[in-house]
């Protein structure tokens, strides 16, 4: 085809097809503008009148018309922008049709997608120099994947209030987020930490005049308070009066481990810490941005991000309606729904794919605008390691299944647990003894109202709970150590022996007994621990059936003593094999420093009893046999250390233990080194001890995040050490009968969901029902014994960077740092070709659509956020494989196809150019375009579409969509079977 263009006094158009002899076969006239637009290389919707020539006569007289036409061209400015002359349109005109490498193609469909948002990694727009922010010591701590977290964070504060940061473990959350605060600082914004009350040491230190305060130059002025504040009136926190915070005057607030706030439980007498935090400090006052800190987001719930996300919009669920998200509570709702349908399918079906496919767009959207999530993985396919340095191996875990008793006298954990089912614990349950027509005063008295007044949550169903959970903290402790299930025991013989001293004495009123002091790590706890004490009057009790159980109780209790005590520290065998192990790895270790061995370990538990246990055992030892230091740590008042003279607070022995990821001061280091720290979780957040390169999990915790939290305190960014090694101490029974010993111990329970779906449901679980959480637990635990997981393989394979766009905007921001310009310069239905190795992505063509006019409005749905854009793959049969809606799946496929093809391929161009007449008969591409607008807009006629490839006119009917006057090609990818002719 030989297509010229000539100008006249009205812009004309014209094309000459010629006979391969050189004679004009036939003409074809159009009237365009002479101009970008006109030629189609800018967007345009332009009435053109098109005209052919009917006789060989017509076609010969038009084509000399059109020759001298041309011509004249020679020395002529071209109107309307395009400067040039023959060549510049010629040249013009070729881009429109050349072969193009599909990265360019993929990155050109990145650019229609997300520049409507303005949302791009652009750190010179988003961080303006003038803050002297890049002068920090902070800043310039950061490598370049956190500065890029950094600018991004920056940016959603600023466009939508809130940014949950939701990198993985170990890659440095914390600096990240001061490097935010200063940003704020330096614009004369007030800023409020809040903090766990166990990670408080963290944030202050960074604002002290302290030695160890490697950021003391920068000069942080930020407020830290603690979770718990947010439920105090008065009294000091720090050096805080909470009588006079002036809650309402912070503009930014940053909420450290904010998956604590993912719950929204209200009681009926008292404001919750969430209820507290969105209004005193989030609603009131001046407008307050709020960065959130979370490995965790998601965890076992889509929805647990509704109740976070409900602190950057201040409540407001239609918030992010300019940014395609009609409803924020509608989204997270089918997105939870879709997740339950997922959980339940087959263990062959139930693949990360499959969920993502499940999932709505608007889904991935609202988590894109609102988080940060890079995983390990991430950093090392975008970044490199050449910056950061490698991360450590992981060593396969060694598992260990200790006995309990040396001397083998000591019963059975299934026996053992026989006698913990039959425990009534009556003494933790006064109300289950109500007589009868009493209960009704006690119901309305006690009891929760769910929300909406919808009904109520009874402090008997309560107590119940309690009571289960009670009974697995018993179990978990016989599984920890002998020690701590005998002190278990001692405290609840003592609580029955008192309930019956009270019962005995004839008191008038009993208050229902303090189970404060029950250190499980379990979320229900502070559920059923809400409000203020029960108390119940005697003389509405049915006393003798009390005393009954509660002798039975007693006479149990004494039982199971008895055995326990029998078994000292000589006899325990769980904690001589602790000791060997410890001995191996001073004998063998696996990483040198400097010529020096490494003989680091941190041994973890959950229980601040067998952790002073273990120190009392162990540290004498080591320090005279090993000539190692050791320190124990339960939070900041249980805090021990055989290293003379060093202070018992948790950043010095931290600091002692890990001088060089906590950057002790050089003039610090005389102090010498702890090697043995044996902690509970009070330190599994938060913390960089990767000078460590051992881990020892002593008993195995309930939630296998915590397994990972703790493991990330040494598999870290910056680890000097080469193998790190996990250990994991096992009960002495295969793990599904300890699964389904927990199961029946638990029972049938009633407990208040405080969900953050914001529904306060009940859920009953049924005695021998599969249990979600402990099947869930029981998969994730025996990966844990085989390999060391990532917390973002933990949901069966699900990642929270599964479910962003992160990957596509680092795509996109790279691109364009390489290649400055190119993408605005690109044509309409600019096309690459490629081919598919994958089975899974079948040929076809991937289009990039743009409704026009009335057809953005009719084609558009509340749910899908991209509009008026469109990602469509249609296959060789014209059958849409992946609609629109499935934009993520789509996106997927064109960075799978694409990413790394940055040269033309030759081979498949042919193929293409052959089958297509050199673009000549485009008849197939046009069908399967038929068939993507139809997917869009819901109307099946080829013909309204024809007009998108080839001139003429559109014989649409009227209300119907109009081809290239409602939808245009943006930009199209050729997907070609691997080797084989079109």
């Amino acid at each position: 085809m030989d297509l010229r263009l000539a100008k006249g006094p009205v812009p004309q158009g014209a094309a000459v097809m010629r006979a391969y002899g050189g004679v004009p076969a036939q003409a074809v006239l159009g009237s365009f503008s002479f101009s970008n637009s006109g030629l189609g290389v800018t967007p345009s919707n332009p009435l053109n009148l098109i005209q052919a020539s009917e006789t060989a006569d017509e076609a010969l007289q038009l084509a000399q018309w059109f020759d001298r036409q041309w011509v004249g061209l020679e020395g002529v400015e071209v109107h309307a922008g395009l400067e040039g002359k023959q060549e510049s349109i010629l040249e013009a005109l070729r881009g429109l049709g050349e072969h193009r490498d599909p990265c360019t193609i993929y990155n050109l469909m990145l650019h229609y997608l997300f520049r409507e948002n303005g949302d791009s990694l652009d750190e010179e727009r988003i961080v303006n120099s003038a803050t002297g922010i890049r002068n920090t010591v902070v800043w310039k701590k950061l490598f370049k994947f956190q500065r890029d977290g950094v600018v991004g964070a920056i940016d959603k504060l600023n466009r939508f209030g809130g940014c949950i940061i939701a990198d993985s473990v170990g890659l440095g959350k914390t600096f990240e987020a001061l490097a935010i605060i200063k940003y704020h600082e330096l614009r004369n914004d007030r800023v409020l930490v809040l903090a766990p009350k166990r990670l408080r040491d963290n944030w202050t230190l960074y604002k002290a005049n302290d030695k160890r305060n490697i950021l003391a130059a920068d000069r942080f002025n930020y407020d830290v308070l603690n979770h718990t504040d947010l439920s105090r009136d008065g009294g000091l926190s720090g050096d805080i009066d909470l009588s006079h915070v002036n809650w309402g005057n912070y503009d930014l607030v940053v909420i450290d481990e904010s998956h604590n706030f993912r719950n929204k439980a209200t009681h009926k007498s008292k404001e919750s810490r969430y209820d507290r935090l969105m209004r005193r400090i989030i609603r009131e006052g001046v407008k307050t941005r709020v960065l959130m800190l979370s490995a965790t987001p998601v965890n076992n719930r889509l929805a647990d991000l509704r109740n976070q996300i409900a602190f950057a919009t201040e409540g407001d669920d239609s918030a992010l309606l300019e940014h395609g998200i009609a409803s924020i509570e509608a989204t997270t709702r089918k997105a939870q729904a879709q997740f339950n349908r997922w959980l339940a399918l087959g263990e062959a079906e139930k693949t990360p794919s499959q969920l993502v496919e499940m999932l709505g767009f608007d889904y991935f959207t609202l988590l894109d605008h609102l988080t940060i999530a890079r995983s390990r993985r991430h950093v090392e396919k975008y970044y490199g390691t050449s910056e950061t340095g490698c991360f450590p191996d992981r060593l396969p875990p060694i598992n260990i299944k200790a006995d309990v008793d040396l001397a083998g006298e000591f019963r059975a954990i299934r026996d053992i647990n026989q006698e913990i089912r039959r425990l009534t614990l009556a003494s933790y349950a006064p109300l289950r003894y109500v007589l009868p027509h009493k209960q009704a005063a006690y119901d309305a008295k006690y009891s929760t109202q769910l929300r909406g007044g919808e009904g109520f949550f009874r402090q008997v169903d309560r107590e119940e709970s309690l009571i289960h959970l009670l009974r697995v903290n018993v179990l978990k402790r016989m599984e920890s150590c002998v020690s701590a299930f005998t002190l278990t025991v001692q405290r609840q013989l003592k609580d029955v022996e008192s309930t019956l001293v009270r019962i005995e004495s004839h008191v008038e009123v009993l208050e229902e007994i303090d189970v404060a002091d029950v250190d499980i790590d379990d979320p229900a706890f502070e559920a059923l621990l809400v409000g203020r004490k029960v108390k119940v009057l005697l003389g509405d009790v049915d006393l003798i059936r009390w005393k009954q159980d509660l002798l039975e109780d007693r006479n149990r209790l004494a039982t199971l003593l008895a055995a326990a005590c029998q078994v000292d520290a000589a006899r325990d065998a769980k904690l001589a094999a602790l000791r060997d192990m410890i001995a191996r790895k001073c004998a063998q270790p696996i990483n040198t420093h400097d010529g020096k061995a490494n003989r680091k370990i941190i041994v973890f538990t959950a229980f601040s009893d067998t952790a002073q246990y273990l120190y009392a055992q162990l540290a004498p030892w080591a320090r005279d046999t090993l000539r190692v230091h050791s320190a124990v740590v339960t939070g900041s008042a249980g805090i021990q250390t055989t290293m003379p003279g060093l202070s018992k607070r948790m950043g010095d022995v931290l600091s002692t233990f890990a001088p060089r990821a906590k950057e002790r001061p050089q003039d610090l280091a005389d102090e010498g080194e702890i090697d043995l720290l044996i902690a509970t979780d009070c330190i599994s957040e938060g913390q960089n001890l990767q000078d460590c390169d051992w881990l020892i999990n002593y008993d195995i915790h309930w939630n296998p995040v915590r397994i990972i939290q703790r493991f990330g305190r040494i598999d870290r960014i910056g680890s000097p050490n080469q193998r790190i090694q996990l250990v994991n101490f096992w009960p002495n029974m295969e793990l599904e009968e300890y699964i389904n010993l927990e199961q029946r111990v638990s029972g049938r329970m009633v407990l208040l969901d405080v969900s953050a779906t914001g529904e306060e449901n009940l859920i009953e679980q049924q005695s021998g029902n599969a249990m979600n959480d402990l099947e869930y637990r029981r998969k994730q635990l025996l990966k844990l014994q085989d390999t060391v997981i990532d917390m973002e393989d933990l949901s069966t394979g699900v990642a929270i960077t599964d479910l962003t766009l992160t990957d596509f905007r680092i795509d996109l921001a790279q691109f364009l740092k390489r290649h400055p310009g190119k993408l605005d310069t690109q044509p309409l239905g600019a096309y690459a070709i490629t081919t598919t190795l994958d089975a899974d992505i079948p040929p076809g063509v991937i289009f990039c659509l743009q409704a026009c006019g009335p057809a953005a409005k009719l084609a558009t749905t509340p749910d899908y956020p991209l509009a008026p854009h469109y990602l469509v793959h249609v296959g060789d049969d014209s059958a849409v494989l992946l609609p629109y809606a499935q934009a993520k799946r789509i996106l997927d496929r064109l960075k799978r196809l694409a990413l790394g093809r940055d040269r033309p391929d030759d081979s498949a161009c042919a193929r293409f150019d052959r089958a297509t007449k050199g673009g000549e008969d485009m008849r197939h591409a046009q069908k399967l375009l038929a068939a993507a607008v139809a997917s869009v807009a819901g109307k099946q006629e080829e013909r309204a579409v024809a007009s998108l490839f080839t001139p003429g006119g559109t014989h649409a009917m009227k209300g119907e969509f109009a081809g290239s006057g409602d939808f245009e090609v943006l930009a199209f990818l050729v997907v070609l079977p691997d080797q084989q002719c079109i």
